[in-house]
């Protein structure tokens, strides 16, 4: 191993060289978190083409549920692969898509009659549920929240309420796009906030009979791992029901076990009109998909909708794949466990530090994060830099993210042996410590 290391070193397979190249192709749009280029990688562990080992907290932002190359979703990809990898579904259609459509349909929360359709993004997914929203209601307005995400095409980023890094010098965006406070007990905004915000949007802006969809995610992926109180989802969907506007619920990063249900809508008494889900849909393979009440889901046209690699057959293959390694593997329990042992093991570091960096505590399943603060309690987007600085040089990637650029949120797959785990925990303890205020 040793000496296949300082072989691929003198041919120039080294970290610095490959970002020198990197930074020469590739357009600074893009940005990465890390400069270390990814060689191969087991469930959650990734080796760099040094042969370095880190694990793996950030799971692709939340794609790997099921880990990195899991062996029956990369049996089932190889043999889809054989028979054929593309034919466009609106072309030549084929069983895949049919059958993983099925299993959604029967999966999703709810008791109304459900239809799915499959995409490659979740923005695209989130686009194209404002086109039925709009189709069947035949209004324009869209409401979503400060905080939320929803995608990078210019639809989705009007409906994305965070400027940095997303929204800046892309405008203008598309109209008939309105936010609203997302509640944040952390922060001091109540669902009370909410509800009156979108009363005075009422009154103010946008009368309810435009209104097509309020949008929001069940637990703020980007906007820092907020989870909606019961009551919100409650009151939206009354909202809904009263002035006709359908409630879509964004589970592009929420869904596929990682909240400890299949879907994060489960943990409410709430039924969604629609759900949008991608990410951990296919374990890495580019699928999303819209889950919804099939009279709404049947409102546009044939031909309406569609996309050339919507719903590719190997990336279907590969979800149907995921959803039986989900139930063969306990993984919603594990979820549970998982983000038990995180919360537990944060909270006993921020015990045992007079004075601790570590704020507010939160996980739904095993989406977990919490938030660093300065001497003063305010949010700390230094720290939060300085944190996944430091745990990448010990072996260990993790990814911040929130409206104040101060939480700290853990994707690791949940896949994870509790090995592994606790060293990556273990790493987080020891940066923590050098953390000062």
């Amino acid at each position: 191993m040793h000496g296949h290391q300082l072989k691929k070193v003198a041919l120039g397979e080294t970290n610095a060289q490959w970002l020198a190249r990197r930074e020469k192709a590739i357009p600074n749009g893009v940005a990465h978190a890390c400069s270390i280029f990814a060689e191969r990688a087991e469930n959650a562990e990734v080796w760099d083409i040094e042969g370095n080992r880190y694990i793996d907290f950030a799971g692709g932002i939340a794609v790997l549920n099921t880990g990195h190359v899991h062996p029956k979703v990369t049996s089932a990809v190889e043999e889809q692969i054989h028979r054929f990898s593309h034919t466009a579904f609106q072309v030549m259609p084929y069983k895949p898509y049919i059958e993983l459509a099925e299993k959604l349909n029967e999966l999703a929360p709810g008791a109304s009659e459900k239809k799915t359709i499959f995409f490659s993004t979740g923005a695209e997914a989130v686009e194209n549920a404002v086109k039925i929203a709009r189709s069947y209601t035949k209004r324009p307005g869209v409401i979503s929240f400060v905080g939320g995400f929803h995608g990078r095409s210019l639809l989705t980023l009007a409906m994305t309420g965070k400027i940095d890094p997303y929204k800046r010098s892309f405008g203008p965006f598309p109209n008939n796009v309105y936010h609203v406070p997302y509640p944040m007990s952390a922060h001091g905004v109540t669902t009370e906030d909410s509800i009156k915000a979108i009363h005075s949007l009422f009154k103010a802006d946008v009368e309810p009979e435009s209104i097509a969809a309020i949008v929001l995610e069940p637990v703020q992926g980007e906007g820092g791992f907020y989870a909606a109180p019961k009551e919100l989802m409650s009151a939206l969907r009354s909202l809904c029901d009263e002035h006709g506007i359908l409630l879509i619920a964004d589970e592009v990063q929420t869904g596929i076990g990682r909240t400890g249900k299949l879907f994060a809508m489960e943990h409410f008494d709430v039924e969604a009109d629609m759900i949008t889900t991608a990410k951990s849909l296919a374990s890495g393979y580019p699928l999303s998909g819209i889950i919804g009440k099939s009279a709404i889901m049947d409102a546009p046209h044939p031909g309406g909708l569609g996309g050339t690699y919507g719903g590719n057959p190997v990336a279907c293959a590969a979800g149907l794949a995921v959803l039986e390694v989900i139930e063969e593997e306990n993984l919603l329990e594990r979820s549970n466990q998982i983000g038990q042992t995180i919360i537990e093991h944060i909270q006993k570091l921020k015990n045992d530090q007079a004075n601790s960096v570590i704020g507010d505590i939160r996980t739904l399943g095993a989406m977990t994060a919490f938030e660093l603060v300065d001497s003063k309690g305010q949010p700390s987007p230094e720290l939060t830099k300085e944190l996944t600085g430091k745990v990448l040089e010990k072996g260990l990637m993790l990814l911040s993210c929130g409206i104040f650029g101060n939480t700290i949120r853990v994707l690791v797959p949940l896949t994870v042996s509790d090995e592994i785990l606790m060293e990556g925990l273990n790493i987080i303890e020891q940066c923590i410590a050098e953390l000062n205020h």
